[in-house]
């Protein structure tokens, strides 16, 4: 099945980021799963102020990570990171679990620029 890990890491160093990524991917590759790629996105603002691990976060460092793996290691992956103090927010998103679902699926994931002309008409 193919799964997208779209995780928000507190701001500050880069290789906080680096670390969590890094071995969230190897927790997918042991478990027998394949890591498609990463996507960087970098600091963005959060919709709104986020208090977790007793501290006040209005930004954060996104990142994405596809990925193929069974269902139990989704779980993993999801029970691990919710115990990280470094992390803020993460989702994990089932994308497809049949070949032709997911068969030309990238591991990049582009940031879709907003359509300036729709913003203008509103």
């Amino acid at each position: 099945m193919l799964y997208e890990l779209i995780a928000v890491v507190r701001p500050g160093s880069l290789n906080e980021v680096r670390e969590i990524a890094r071995n969230t991917g190897i927790q997918v590759l042991r478990s027998g799963g394949v890591v498609r790629g990463y996507t960087n996105w970098g600091i963005f603002r959060l919709p709104s102020p986020t208090t977790k691990h007793q501290a006040r976060y209005t930004d954060g460092h996104h990142f994405i990570m596809r990925f193929d793996s069974a269902g139990p290691v989704q779980s993993a992956v999801r029970r691990t990171l919710s115990l990280d103090p470094r992390m803020i927010r993460f989702s994990v998103v089932k994308l497809g679990d049949k070949l032709e679902e997911v068969k030309d699926a990238g591991g990049k994931v582009e940031w879709k620029k907003f359509n300036r002309s729709l913003a203008d008409s509103i």
